[in-house]
């Protein structure tokens, strides 16, 4: 992913006001390892520096310093081929122990201001709702000011911070202060914001979505966001009207709090004894759909996003994902898009073990929309799906 040429101490002049419904801070310690590395030895400072295992071994590049990045290496490159690229790098191995410590006085930190904060796994991002911390704190620009400073306080490091109105907005915009700095995004101010990034820098979009794109010579934000359903319907369908809503700036994703994971509905299937045959797993998957569809209509939700593993009987597995055009809770959308990653990923002849289907990104279902065309059989799939759940 491309980075954006930094702002060092920018500062928006745009402010909130207290009308504002959400307040999100994204607080993001830039190259986190590295910066928890460099707090630990003063000598890695202003050097490039490689996180990584011994060269000698397969391992590939767990975390690398702004100077190594400019010199082409990215996470997940071999670290042979980051040392050749890279000469003048220092090599260190990874510590998991003290980026778990350094996270853990992170979160600590911002606890007192929200108890809406939301950490990724130990790589310095951290999303702070603000929303009702006024009354308390002050305006949300004054409490992320008070974090920065904090943090700074406590760790030796200086974070990111940004302010918007959603978690998206938030990202994308340290993103574009990165590796230092600070930005207020405005509430309405948002699509205007996103309009000059490239697509590369918008959560929710796909490589694929983004080369796609390419081929009718969209690389900003803006030029898809100008787009219509319909234009987009084309050559996406039904996710047309999703990528819409990422380019225009719209999220309504909750900060989840400490020990509250995004919630996920997942259904396992077993083999006993292994199978390849196609019918019969192709059966069990439709069983999981069917399972996970009525879960999701008995808690009132949608999925946006399955995911299907499968694991061989030699302890070998894969696993893919993908987006639905919409969010949905029927068990044929789930079970059509559930088949497709299976033979996506289905090609050893060893036999099969077990099988997982697992839904992410949970919303409430999205609301029916009027037709211009006679849609009775959906009409009637969306009748016949709560009477099977009695049945059942």
């Amino acid at each position: 992913m491309a980075r954006m040429p930094c702002a060092r101490g920018w500062q928006a002049s745009i402010s909130f006001g207290y009308s504002m419904e959400r307040a999100i801070i994204h607080l993001n310690i830039a190259d986190f390892a590295v910066a928890v590395e460099r707090q630990c030895d003063s000598r890695l400072r202003k050097r490039p520096v490689i996180i990584a295992a011994s060269p000698r071994s397969r391992a590939t590049v767990y975390d690398m310093s702004e100077e190594a990045y400019q010199d082409g290496i990215r996470k997940g490159m071999n670290v042979r081929q980051a040392v050749r690229l890279c000469r003048r790098a220092t090599l260190i191995p990874p510590h998991p122990e003290r980026y778990q410590h350094a996270t853990a006085i992170f979160l600590r930190t911002a606890l007192p201001f929200s108890p809406l904060v939301e950490s990724a796994d130990c790589n310095g991002h951290l999303y702070v709702d603000v929303s009702r911390s006024r009354k308390l704190f002050g305006p949300p620009a004054d409490i992320a000011w008070r974090l920065r400073r904090e943090v700074r306080s406590k760790l030796g490091i200086e974070p990111i911070w940004t302010l918007a109105t959603n978690k998206l907005v938030a990202k994308v915009t340290s993103r574009l202060v990165k590796p230092t700095g600070q930005y207020i995004a405005g509430s309405g101010e948002e699509e205007k914001i996103l309009a000059p990034c490239p697509l590369d820098l918008l959560p929710g979009l796909e490589a694929s979505d983004i080369l796609r794109l390419q081929q009718f010579n969209i690389t900003r934000i803006g030029e898809l966001a100008a787009l219509s359903a319909a234009q987009l319907a084309i050559p996406f369908g039904r996710r047309g009207g999703y990528l819409l809503e990422l380019a225009r700036g719209i999220d309504f994703t909750p900060v989840f709090p400490p020990g509250r994971t995004p919630p996920i509905i997942e259904q396992e299937h077993q083999f006993p004894g292994g199978s390849n045959d196609r019918t019969e797993v192709e059966k069990a998957l439709f069983l999981l759909a069917e399972k996970a569809g009525s879960r999701l209509r008995r808690q009132g939700l949608a999925t946006g996003k399955i995911a299907v593993a499968l694991s061989y009987s030699d302890h070998d597995g894969l696993s893919r994902q993908a987006n639905l055009a919409l969010p949905s809770a029927d068990d044929l959308a789930l079970f059509t898009l559930a088949l497709h990653l299976l033979h996506m990923i289905w090609h050893r002849r060893v036999r099969l073990a077990g099988l997982r289907l697992t839904c992410h990104r949970l919303v409430p279902p999205p609301p029916a929309q009027l037709a211009f065309f006679d849609e009775r059989k959906n009409d009637q799939r969306t009748l016949l799906l709560p009477a099977l759940d009695v049945i059942r």
